[in-house]
């Protein structure tokens, strides 16, 4: 009995490993990565295609529940999204900016009258061609993934992991790479 549960938890060991813990240099060689954060529970999971490849803590804005709706407002913004920049030189080791507000938020923005027409088209036509929407709307923007810790929800919007895991993040990330940000 004790060799069939060894070889159980060997062979449990050796497929846990393999699937869900890749070294760092070869996370930093997926062909087509992108992130999926799952906010409730506080997940970043990163992919390579439709496969998982790891999954990271991660925190958000000091006022958690709920979609950004406009600056200031502490929460973390869900949706699609895509990264314009790879910042090595952040504030919180290293971060990937964030294309908010996307097309959804900019038609909100207009309808609420929190951005002009003119903001709005700018937005569209950033996201159109993939390139960083403007970040100083009512709407709020300077939305990152960036490192500077797990312990609790402290940024003013951003995702938050731990220095380490956004180096491994940073390295596998690609400008214009995919980012979904659930409830």
């Amino acid at each position: 009995m004790n060799s069939l549960l060894l070889a159980v938890l060997l062979l449990f060991s050796a497929v846990f490993l393999n699937s869900s813990f890749m070294s760092q240099s070869q996370v930093s060689n997926l062909n087509d990565p992108h992130i999926i954060v799952r906010k409730k529970v506080r997940k970043l999971e990163l992919f390579e295609g439709d496969k998982l490849i790891k999954k990271y803590k991660m925190v958000l804005g000091f006022s958690p529940s709920g979609d950004k709706a406009v600056e200031g407002d502490g929460r973390t913004p869900e949706g699609d999204f895509y990264v314009f920049t790879k910042n090595g030189k952040s504030s919180y080791y290293l971060s990937l900016g964030l294309s908010y507000p996307n097309v959804q938020d900019a038609k909100r923005g207009l309808s609420e009258r929190l951005i002009t027409r003119e903001e709005y088209d700018q937005i569209i036509d950033a996201v159109s061609r993939k390139q960083m929407p403007p970040q100083k709307t009512r709407l709020g923007g300077e939305i990152y993934i960036h490192g500077g810790g797990t312990d609790e929800d402290w940024t003013d919007g951003c995702v938050a992991v731990k220095n380490e895991d956004i180096k491994e993040i940073f390295d596998a990330a690609k400008v214009g790479m995919r980012v979904t940000i659930l409830p």
